[in-house]
């Protein structure tokens, strides 16, 4: 099984917390979200990667904005990835070389 990355994990942790101030079941939060219950135990371990509709059904289900789900996360917290420049970097250096 692979490694939770930061952003997994505090996801998971605050849908686990969402989930638990509503005071419902990892059963009853998957069905609900109309979601499979492994997939939400994983989402909750910071092993899921939900995908948009999931996020946001989840957030219906427990009640918040899905952007809560995400707020403060970065770029930092993703896994390591073989290309990760931003824009800005990427549009300078290709000014760059059309200028060479």
């Amino acid at each position: 099984m692979p490694a939770a990355f930061d952003a997994a994990r505090l996801l998971g942790e605050r849908v686990l917390a969402e989930r638990q101030r509503v005071g419902i079941t990892q059963m009853d939060a998957a069905n609900l979200a109309g979601i499979n219950v492994a997939h939400y135990g994983r989402i909750e371990r910071g092993m899921g990667n939900p995908n948009l509709e999931t996020l946001v059904r989840l957030a219906g289900v427990l009640g918040v904005d899905p952007g809560e789900f995400l707020r403060g996360m970065t770029v930092d917290q993703l896994p390591p990835s073989r290309v990760s420049y931003a824009a800005a970097d990427y549009v300078r250096e290709r000014e760059r070389r059309s200028k060479a």
